[in-house]
């Protein structure tokens, strides 16, 4: 795959999305969200060939990706129906973005170390943001301390939680690095345990897949139909709710993912 000459926009979608859309890129196995294979890769070449029109850097994409998923999280303080709605749109559209930074980075040839970090920082606050919002929603306002607190208090536990399972997967690249070990390349078998009995567990996991409740788009989701709930037993309580079942789930979450590594090929 190579980069178009600088300054030459693509004469057609086709050609836009045989460069910036690989096979290399829609068979990864951990990089590819199930809705960039579900549609958003099909929608992202027309917004790219919008943003090639402008001299937006790939960076700058990547820019919008954070602002727009800072926003995914503070629509989920507005109350009731609305908020949720807007939340989950903005979800989405966060992770067309997030396709879009990348699409422009291969045809102008700019990728960079920049852009992956600054990648990193999108989800990794965007993330963190929204259990946030959710344990001020749950807590309503204005607060009543110190019982809300405790809402806010699980809010910020669930938010710690899910950087900390975001991080390991960092730490393990970290630490190969540090071991002089070659870059792991983004296939599955890479991170499946070598432990008969994790190995099976793993595949269990596969129909209760509660350890992928916690990036933003299936975040945003929940909330929705959290919101849903809460018309029938109120919009606080049905927030309270998701609170208390995504907090202990998060921490098995982590717990199996930690394990999950020590077992693997990734860290030996």
């Amino acid at each position: 795959m190579t980069a178009s000459p600088a300054g030459v926009r693509p004469a057609s979608i086709a050609e836009l999305r045989a460069v910036t859309q690989p096979p290399e890129v829609r068979q990864r196995a951990n990089a590819e969200h199930w809705t960039a294979s579900l549609y958003l890769r099909d929608l992202s070449p027309y917004l790219t060939w919008v943003l090639l029109k402008t001299p937006i850097s790939a960076n700058g994409v990547t820019g919008l990706m954070i602002l727009t998923g800072w926003a995914t999280a503070a629509a989920v303080l507005i109350p009731g129906i609305p908020g949720a709605i807007v939340a989950v749109l903005l979800g989405q559209l966060q992770m067309l973005v997030d396709c879009c930074d990348g699409e422009v980075a291969r045809w102008r040839g700019t990728r960079s170390p920049m852009g992956v970090f600054l990648d990193k920082v999108g989800h990794y606050t965007t993330e963190a943001l929204i259990p946030i919002a959710l344990g001020v929603r749950a807590a309503g306002w204005p607060f009543e301390a110190p019982a809300d607190y405790l809402w806010t208090t699980l809010g910020l536990l669930l938010a710690l939680v899910i950087v900390l399972n975001k991080a390991l997967n960092d730490m393990v690249h970290v630490a190969r690095a540090n071991a002089g070990l070659e870059k792991l390349a983004d296939r599955k078998h890479e991170s499946v345990p070598t432990s008969g009995a994790l190995a099976t567990l793993r595949r269990a996991a596969r129909f209760l897949p509660f350890h992928r409740l916690y990036h933003s788009v299936e975040l945003t989701l929940l909330i929705g139909a959290s919101a849903v709930v809460g018309l029938f037993v109120g919009d606080i309580e049905a927030a309270r709710w998701l609170l208390i079942a995504l907090v202990p789930l998060s921490l098995l979450a982590l717990a199996g993912h930690f394990v999950a590594i020590l077992a693997s090929k990734r860290v030996r």
